[in-house]
């Protein structure tokens, strides 16, 4: 009887690791329905998880620990817009406020700047993500440039030699850019190889750039490595970031804003 339950449980573990690896995130109280289950099963379920480092615990939140080695659908990661998200994205307009031109990368965090930019002057964007385009062309000033190339459903970006020979001929002033790892010792990463050129081409363009990520991000090493630490003179993220880790990564070449 006792091996039967723990073989319901190992496979309940599994859907429930699943989850969190499709949504980037899992919140107790918000899954506990879907799984049939009551939520004290759920927090002992997650923290079994946890404690075979399948996952991670921050402030409440549960985190796949392998989050650099996929791409959550961007449907997916809208619908776990945090509050830490929403501070970044105002963080990362307001240093545009001077800005002539900006290129805007793709992904759901680029995508919470939408918003806070239509209230910005008109100033030039240059984006590989279709999503950030139709927007501010819609409902906003901004002349709007959209990079060219192959077109990614995952994440309505643009890639590909089209992508990057555009690329190298464009000067901006600012590149707000996304990443799924930033690590000291890798750098910059994300897991597909040609999303990792388009994003090296758009630092090259730049020149100034503007690292915008979760703090969950810090510490992972992706597949495709896109750019240095160095090479950003901002990075803004969430106040879930110790202080100590801050110090760390601010020592290795950008400024560290905890909003």
């Amino acid at each position: 009887m006792s091996s039967v339950f723990q073989g319901r449980a190992f496979d309940r573990q599994q859907r429930i690791l699943g989850y969190v690896r499709s949504e980037g995130r899992a919140v107790v109280s918000e899954i506990a329905d879907m799984f049939a289950i009551s939520p004290a099963t759920l927090r002992r379920d997650l923290r079994a998880l946890e404690a075979q480092r399948l996952i991670v615990r921050s402030y409440g939140v549960f985190y796949p620990t392998d989050i650099g080695r996929y791409e959550t659908p961007l449907e997916h990661r809208h619908k776990a817009k945090t509050q830490e998200r929403v501070a970044i994205a105002e963080a990362a307009t307001a240093m545009m406020a001077d800005v002539g031109t900006v290129f805007i990368d793709e992904g759901a965090l680029p995508e919470d700047l939408i918003g806070p930019m239509r209230r910005l002057n008109r100033m030039t964007v240059v984006t590989r993500s279709v999503t950030v385009a139709a927007e501010l062309g819609r409902h906003s000033d901004h002349d709007v440039i959209i990079v060219g190339g192959r077109l990614r459903p995952a994440t309505m970006g643009t890639v590909d030699k089209w992508a990057t020979a555009m690329l190298a001929e464009l000067n901006v002033d600012l590149a707000v850019m996304g990443t799924n790892g930033v690590s000291i010792e890798r750098g910059l990463t994300t897991p597909d190889p040609t999303v990792a050129a388009a994003k090296t081409a758009a630092l090259q363009a730049a020149r100034q750039c503007v690292l915008v990520c979760e703090h969950t991000r810090f510490g992972v090493a992706s597949f495709a490595k896109f750019g240095e630490l160095d090479q950003v003179t901002w990075v803004v993220t969430g106040k879930q970031l110790p202080r100590a880790a801050a110090q760390r990564y601010g020592e290795a070449g950008p400024k560290i804003l905890r909003v």
